[in-house]
């Protein structure tokens, strides 16, 4: 059931996101592609699967939520797979993000809809008795009022509150620089 649900959505999602960088638009490609070749696009049985991720605001004070990912050694956005019966990387997104950083009053920003800001595929490394692979990533963004509630959700999880530019300086993926960007254009908006 899941397959249906998770295509239509996805497709939607897909369909109304206008990429910005020449390697997003191959990204974007690959995603219709995956739709393309039919069953679940989130199972993770296959070497490329879509997951739902978001870069927490806090609109106020002009900063980023950034996560410490203890597998990949990296400060990056919160997010993560599909739970049986998702069938919208929004709702994953914003599912992950809550347990991540325990923030409840997560919404939509930097408008009340759900809006596709970066489409990514992203190389993980073998693991946890999975072979390599690579995430189709659908980010958002999600905004708080309640920056002072974020929790980590577990002690290696440690969680940063930057500016834009300093998570920049955080981060060595380039692919998380440019949704940096795009945020810091936002917040000068």
């Amino acid at each position: 059931m899941r397959a249906w649900v998770a295509v239509a959505d996805l497709s939607t999602r897909l369909a109304g996101f206008e990429p910005t960088t020449a390697q997003e638009a191959a990204d974007l490609d690959r995603g219709r592609d995956l739709l393309g070749e039919g069953g679940d696009p989130f199972g993770r049985d296959r070497p490329l699967h879509v997951t739902g991720s978001a870069l927490v605001v806090d609109p106020a004070a002009g900063r980023v939520l950034l996560r410490w990912h203890e597998r990949q050694q990296a400060w990056l956005q919160v997010g993560g797979h599909a739970d049986p019966g998702e069938g919208d990387p929004y709702e994953t997104a914003r599912r992950e993000a809550v347990e991540e950083t325990g923030l409840v009053d997560l919404r939509p920003w930097p408008g009340p809809e759900p809006q596709l800001t970066q489409v990514v595929a992203v190389p993980v490394p073998a693991g946890k008795g999975e072979p390599a692979h690579e995430h189709l990533d659908l980010r958002f963004l999600l905004a708080t009022d309640r920056p002072e509630g974020a929790r980590p959700e577990n002690p290696t999880a440690e969680l940063r509150w930057v500016s834009p530019s300093e998570a920049e300086s955080l981060t060595e993926e380039e692919n998380l620089r440019v949704l940096l960007r795009r945020v810091a254009d936002l917040f000068g908006a």
